[in-house]
């Protein structure tokens, strides 16, 4: 199944501000907050550092999954992280450029 919609966490650093999102085409969105283009929290608290993502089958599934994780505890969030990237890498580079 190919992946249709993506769930993802930004950070401005390493245990930094989070921001969690969603969208279709990851690798745009992404860039769009690295720059910021879009007025709004990333570009206010520089969440810059692409630290996690999901990949999901639709944007429904994706954005049900963000609903569903902006109600979690921070720390639930931070172990999610760690979990796929416990250096807390920025992964843009593997998704812009993969």
């Amino acid at each position: 199944m190919e992946d249709k919609g993506y769930v993802y966490i930004m950070a401005s650093e390493r245990n930094g501000t989070l921001y969690l999102g969603s969208a279709f085409d990851l690798a745009k969105r992404v860039w769009e907050h690295r720059e910021g283009v879009v007025e709004g929290f990333t570009r206010k608290y520089g969440c810059k550092l692409l630290v996690w993502y999901e990949p999901h089958g639709s944007l429904e599934s994706a954005r049900q999954r963000e609903r569903q994780m902006k109600e979690w505890k921070r720390v639930w969030k931070i172990r999610e992280i760690e979990g796929l990237n416990p250096e807390w890498n920025d992964l843009y580079d593997a998704i812009a450029h993969p």
